[in-house]
């Protein structure tokens, strides 16, 4: 009988070893798929990022640097639809931001990290699709089927902001801030890195402001968001808006309602997208 207890505790302690040891594999198999994933991604990021290293000329002075200067395509249109509307405040003739570098390795340093950051933004649709990868073995299949089109969506989301950002909202910005002085004593010789530093950081900050209906939808999914609660702060949110916009912008009320109708357009999409995730939800709790 001796025996026969030291042989049963002898095969549990086994099987249990046997299952420590499988999960343990099983651990480190995901953590080697995903780091395949992750290098996938980086190195679409480091061709798409030495693509753009070398076309510095289309990078910076056609993209990154346009907005400096008054012939920008923005300011130009603005221009004619001040004319419409008989409104000189939306022309913006005199633009010529002085940007300097103050710093010896300056010129370089910021040339690689536009190419990084032009990379990632060319490479984003990929990434989202390798992380998308990485998850949908663990997704059921209808919830493979509604990821598979939010990744879809999420990548057009953040491409749509950052080009509304780089059209509307930085030149606004540029031009708000590189003009403003407290003196006519103190004259703006911007600094580059103080430059890219602008408009790398508000193109971005769009961009994930335009992901905003694909966070209401999985906040509203796990009950932490309710349509009743963004219909209920919506005229906060209205105030926000035109508070940001109001700085951004030039003191008249067209720039100002240019702003504001695509962000409070993109709040309105969200209550949208969270009463129809809530009602689903709802149903299936039912």
């Amino acid at each position: 009988m001796a025996a026969f207890f030291k042989k049963n505790m002898e095969e549990q302690t086994t099987k249990k070893k046997t299952e420590e040891q499988e999960k343990v594999m099983s651990f480190w198999d995901h953590l080697e798929v995903l780091r395949k994933h992750i290098v996938r991604s980086i190195i679409a990021v480091v061709v798409l990022a030495a693509f753009a290293f070398m076309n510095r000329t289309l990078v910076f002075d056609w993209i990154i640097l346009a907005p400096s200067s008054s012939d920008f395509i923005t300011y130009r249109l603005l221009c004619k639809l001040g004319h419409l509307l008989h409104s000189q405040a939306l022309c913006v003739n005199d633009l010529k931001l002085q940007i300097i570098n103050i710093k010896m390795s300056g010129q370089f340093l910021t040339h690689m990290y536009i190419s990084i950051v032009a990379g990632f933004i060319l490479a984003f649709p990929y990434i989202l699709w390798e992380i998308w990868r990485f998850v949908q073995p663990a997704l059921y299949e209808n919830e493979r089927k509604y990821s598979k089109g939010g990744v879809l969506i999420s990548t057009g989301l953040f491409l749509v902001g950052v080009i509304f950002s780089y059209f509307l909202i930085v030149p606004l910005t540029v031009n708000f801030l590189g003009t403003y002085n407290v003196s006519s004593e103190v004259a703006n010789q911007i600094s580059l890195n103080s430059y890219i530093s602008t408009v790398v950081s508000v193109t971005f900050a769009v961009g994930l402001v335009f992901e905003l209906p694909i966070l209401v939808y999985f906040l509203t999914r796990i009950g932490v968001l309710t349509p009743e609660f963004m219909k209920t702060n919506r005229k906060y949110m209205f105030v926000i808006l035109l508070i940001v916009s109001a700085i951004i912008t030039p003191p008249d009320v067209f720039s100002q309602i240019m702003v504001v109708i695509p962000l409070w357009g993109l709040y309105e999409f969200s209550i949208v997208v969270s009463k129809r995730v809530y009602k689903r939800v709802q149903e299936e709790l039912e």
